[in-house]
């Protein structure tokens, strides 16, 4: 594991198996463990959840595949 996230890439590869907090445009936050990402930022996420507004459970996905161009930010 790497401490350098120099590049946007390093820091989701350090995030890999560790909850992230992922906003989709429209507001939408989806709270999940990082599997896997590909260059154009499609993301897997295991254990997904979308959170309401005061970050409490809004509903339970489970695995999803978070398409990159719906995606604002990712927070580790």
């Amino acid at each position: 594991m790497t401490n350098n996230n120099s590049r946007p890439f390093d820091l989701l590869n350090d995030s890999i198996g560790k909850n992230v907090l992922v906003l989709l445009k429209g507001g939408v936050r989806i709270r999940g463990i990082l599997k896997s990402f590909d260059v154009h930022m499609n993301v897997v996420l295991d254990d997904a959840e979308e959170l309401n507004q005061d970050g409490e459970m809004k509903a339970k996905y489970g695995k999803v595949i978070l398409r990159g161009d719906t995606i604002i930010l990712i927070s580790p």
